[in-house]
């Protein structure tokens, strides 16, 4: 317990000043913004409950709007995201994880986890730009804009992912 808390302690750290300091200041052809810190949400390993990941969800997506002044968005998404983490992961996967396992590409499978990350990533990106545009009033420009940060958002992640991996040996 003490060696996950302390891993989602330096992710959180590491990601969110990541996302802060350079990431948010991205805005590529006024259209794509890459979010890296929900990796910190989905590494969460599956043996806390559903209450600590809503909780972690929560203080990851309110630190983020905190410093970016964003006024509740992130915390929106990422509270959706923390929510339907489970569900997701448990309609995705087909075989026996150990509880104390990491989402990862080894203990999920390839093809798994990417699906998962496609959806969380998905399902964030629409919650958080829907709330920013209030409105429908440009839904190409809207939809263009979530297609193409989801893209490099999920190609971030899998970027890391594939670091992690590299640096552990294989394991999670």
């Amino acid at each position: 317990m003490i060696k996950n808390l302390l891993k989602i302690s330096v992710s959180f750290i590491v990601f969110v000043a990541l996302q802060v300091l350079v990431l948010s200041h991205i805005h590529l052809f006024h259209l794509v913004t890459p979010f890296l810190y929900l990796y910190i949400i989905l590494k969460i390993p599956l043996n806390l409950s559903r209450v600590q990941v809503l909780w972690i969800a929560f203080l990851t997506g309110l630190t983020i709007d905190i410093f970016s002044n964003t006024l509740g968005m992130h915390t929106a998404a990422c509270t959706l995201i923390g929510l339907v983490r489970n569900p997701l992961l448990t309609a995705l996967t087909d075989r026996d994880i150990h509880e104390s396992a990491t989402p990862s590409y080894t203990t999920l499978g390839v093809g798994a986890f990417m699906k998962y990350t496609l959806g969380i990533t998905l399902i964030h990106h629409l919650t958080l730009f829907l709330i920013e545009s209030v409105s429908l009033f440009d839904p190409l420009f809207l939809f263009l804009r979530i297609l193409s940060s989801v893209v490099l958002t999920t190609l971030c992640i899998f970027m890391v992912e594939a670091f992690n991996l590299g640096g552990q040996g294989g394991e999670s």
